[in-house]
Parts: structure tokens; sequence; C-alpha cells
């Protein structure tokens, strides 16, 4: 199935600012995280067409994944 994969500030580095990609059936953003080389610590929100998801949320075809990481600063 086809998800489209969207990253924000530093996730962007070194990887792309947005892309679709193929995945089994049944994949979850857990996986997608880590398999695209992220630590769970690492995200701050994590959406899934506009909506908040937990990380265990299970794709659908044509969903879009939006990985935001932690801010910081003062």
């Amino acid at each position: 199935m086809h998800v489209t994969i969207k990253l924000f500030a530093h996730f962007r580095d070194g990887r792309f600012k947005e892309a679709e990609h193929q995945f089994a059936p049944g994949v979850d953003c857990r996986q997608i995280i880590l398999g695209l080389g992220f630590r769970l610590g690492e995200m701050g929100i994590v959406m899934v067409n506009g909506q908040h998801a937990p990380l265990d949320y299970q794709l659908n075809e044509r969903d879009t994944l939006a990985l935001f990481p932690l801010v910081g600063g003062g």
C-alpha cells in the first residue's frame, strides 16, 4: 500500500521533505518511524491525515503520515 510521509524540521536533514513509500498492509506508525531510522524518543508529534495518531495506529492506503521532532528552546 502507498503512504505519503512528510518530515519536518531537522528530520529532513539528509532525508526528504515529502515522499511516497510502499508498505505491507497493516504497517503501523511505529514500524515506519523505526524503519526510517528514528528513535521513538525523538518524536514530538505523529499525525495521520492531519489528526494526532498513536504509534500503534495502522495506516491505510493513501494515508499521509507527518512526523515532527521534539522542539526545545527558551
